[in-house]
């Protein structure tokens, strides 16, 4: 039996999984690849939200001007990282509750639009709350995550009030 996936490119042909028929990872060639993760979007009225592309989708990018570079990091054991250049008029799914992030890679100022799957979705800056949490997480447990030195965990923590 295969394992779950951390996010899911329609197989019709395919046998569904959690309720989803996936191809597998593997066999993706790539983002780019019409009906992966990118879909072109014409900006016609009415209302686009993650889940209404995808059930298991947890944010939804539509970049309005400018170029922004989005990825995600899949889950253990392979943590990689994928990637994907957009332009104005693309937009991008974000798997349900992967690590992500979007970065401005144009010369000029970019505007995207996120939507996310409900009122209060939970959101959680990955660096914020391991550096910045309130009690701090103690130095020799982030130091060994980091697997760096103390001193290199007390500083990284002090930037965060």
């Amino acid at each position: 039996m295969a394992s779950l996936q951390d996010y899911c490119v329609a197989d019709k042909s395919g046998v569904p999984m959690n309720g989803f028929a996936c191809k597998p990872p593997e066999s993706i060639p790539g983002l780019n690849t019409q009906g992966v993760s990118m879909v072109r979007l014409d900006f016609a009225p009415g209302g686009v939200n993650a889940p209404h592309i995808h059930p298991r989708a947890s944010e939804l990018l539509i970049v309005m001007e400018g170029t922004l570079e989005v990825g995600f990091v899949t889950t253990l054991p392979e943590t990689k990282l994928i990637t994907k250049v957009l332009q104005a008029g693309e937009a991008f799914v974000f798997p349900q509750a992967l690590t992500h992030y979007q970065r401005n890679v144009g010369k000029e100022a970019a505007v995207g639009i996120a939507a996310l799957d409900s009122q209060n979705p939970g959101t959680q800056p990955v660096v914020a709350a391991v550096l910045g949490s309130c009690p701090k997480i103690p130095v020799e447990v982030v130091a060994k995550a980091l697997q760096a030195d103390d001193s290199v965990a007390t500083q990284l923590q002090s930037k965060f009030k």
